[in-house]
């Protein structure tokens, strides 16, 4: 029975084209790529406060430097954590992405939400579209300063990158899954793909007098997030094992909103939960958190800072962006 298993294992594993890390990480042969430009890379980065960093081809290590092994809360890329989770409890039938907040009795403390509010969808919070501007805690201040006065924009009609919509999906999620978001991402996701670091105990919450709902956070280390995009680079699919269903990957790495170019950022449109680039996609968290999925070059490419205070390193946008573009150029066609 074991040999059979291994052998429709290894069938599976052939039909898709696709290699899988097993219990840790293996080095790439590195074949094809340009190792001028792969060292250029990493000069270009020295100079950089990177806490760790991963280039994955394949489901190889091309590349890695700093800890890679140490958890960090990764700041936003918890949406897109979050974005699997939807994906898996959509397809069961859990949650209805139609349903409105009124329909879910969800409000916030005063000034509580308004009725025309209320009418925003899940999948509205998705997009980052409710038209909710409600005060929220832990907000950076590039979002602080360019939140739009309450009442400004129907549900649906505006894009907003808005974390009251991030922490409401959080809570709406915790309801409908009867489990917290961090047991639920332990047992559908972390263990499927063989996490080596996470366990459900990394997962914590931030909550201030702005909002009832809180912010569901993450520890998390460079190399159980390169598994992560690497799921998503393979359209949500582990070995013989669909974790994700590859329609709802499909249709949260494709643009929803265009987002102008601001803050530096390389982005030029909005998924459900993820950000999309002229290169491929990306879960982004503040002052240098990526995991960036390349499908055209078969690449995920992570980037993490120590922005964890008392250390508050950061890397822009843009430098990280160039290191992604460089990496890119240095790699082979698949």
């Amino acid at each position: 029975m074991k040999k059979n298993a291994c052998f429709l294992l290894a069938c599976a594993m052939l039909a898709s084209g696709a290699d899988y890390p097993g219990r840790s990480w293996e080095a790439h042969s590195r074949a094809g790529w340009n190792e001028t430009l792969l060292k250029a890379t990493r000069e270009y980065m020295a100079s950089q406060k990177t806490a760790a960093a991963m280039i994955v081809q394949s489901g190889k290590v091309v590349d890695q430097w700093g800890d890679v092994s140490l958890k960090i809360p990764p700041r936003s890329v918890r949406k897109s954590f979050l974005n699997a989770l939807y994906g898996i409890h959509v397809a069961e039938g859990h949650i209805d992405l139609g349903k409105t907040l009124a329909q879910l009795g969800i409000d916030d403390n005063a000034p509580a939400l308004t009725e025309i509010e209320k009418q925003a969808t899940v999948l509205d919070l998705l997009r980052a579209r409710s038209g909710v501007y409600h005060l929220v805690p832990r907000e950076t201040p590039y979002m602080k300063g360019n939140r739009p006065p309450r009442g400004s924009q129907y549900p649906g009609a505006y894009h907003y990158y808005n974390n009251w919509d991030f922490n409401v999906l959080g809570a709406i999620f915790e309801k409908a899954a009867k489990a917290t978001i961090f047991e639920e991402f332990d047992r559908r996701i972390a263990r499927p793909i063989g996490m080596e670091d996470f366990v459900a105990a990394d997962g914590f919450y931030e909550s201030g007098p702005e909002s009832i709902h809180r912010q569901y956070m993450f520890r998390v280390s460079a190399r159980d997030m390169a598994r992560f995009g690497y799921l998503y680079l393979r359209k949500g699919r582990w070995n013989d094992r669909q974790v994700v269903p590859e329609e709802w990957v499909i249709r949260s790495t494709t643009p929803y909103s265009a987002v102008p170019s601001s803050n530096g950022m390389p982005f030029v449109g909005y998924g459900l939960l993820w950000w999309t680039a002229d290169w491929g996609y990306s879960a982004l968290g503040a002052d240098g958190h990526f995991i960036a999925v390349v499908p055209a070059k078969d690449l995920v490419i992570v980037h993490r800072v120590m922005y964890d205070p008392p250390r508050e390193d950061v890397v822009p946008y843009r430098i990280v962006d160039t290191m992604i573009r460089m990496v890119i150029a240095a790699a082979p066609s698949r």
